[in-house]
């Protein structure tokens, strides 16, 4: 997605061998027309797939998730990183390894969201090792429900999340993909979409 390269080009600074800050438009401070197109991409790729939910994981995952769900017209739902005092039964959980935070966390979604029915696209914001993505495809798959596809705003191509994910036979579908980090630039590689 050209508009996504370019803003990575633009705002996006590596830090390190394997970082990507991006959090002028999608780690914190969010711009809403981007992800509103991010959802529109998305959408498009996966309106003929019969989609029923959107699910993500907390905390940036979500606006793309929400855009997405909208143009699609289905729930969307995120897995919590934390359990609060109202999830009190019927809790499906995965053990989650953050690359960019160092810790686990166990992660949660409320059984009652999801069901066997539900045909599931599953929308993060960075594809790096693939723990995140697999963790909610551990959750989906406690439901019963299926994962009909993974859908990546950014992916460092360079790490092994992709393979991951592709050798538990999900499909993958990442807007902006990097190679590499080149002297404190941002190389890409063919994006899916």
């Amino acid at each position: 997605m050209k508009l996504l390269e370019d803003r990575i080009r633009e705002d996006g600074r590596v830090l390190g061998e394997n970082i990507l800050k991006v959090d002028s438009f999608l780690t914190h401070q969010v711009d809403f027309a981007l992800m509103k197109e991010i959802g529109q991409v998305f959408a498009d790729k996966f309106r003929q797939a019969g989609i029923t939910k959107v699910v993500t994981i907390e905390a940036s995952g979500i606006a793309p998730a929400l855009y997405v769900a909208e143009a699609l017209k289905v729930p969307m739902i995120f897995a919590k990183k934390a359990k609060n005092i109202t999830m009190t039964e019927g809790i499906l959980t995965a053990e989650v390894y953050s690359f960019t935070k160092q810790v686990t966390s166990t992660v949660s979604i409320a059984a009652k969201f999801l069901d066997k029915e539900d045909k599931v696209l599953v929308i993060d914001d960075f594809l790096a090792n693939g723990q995140a993505a697999k963790g909610l495809v551990e959750i989906i798959g406690q439901a019963g429900a299926s994962v009909e596809a993974i859908g990546i705003v950014i992916e460092k191509s360079f790490q092994d999340g992709r393979q991951i994910l592709l050798d538990a036979g999900q499909t993958v579908v990442s807007l902006a993909r990097i190679e590499k980090f080149e002297n404190g630039q941002v190389v890409f590689a063919q994006a899916d979409a």
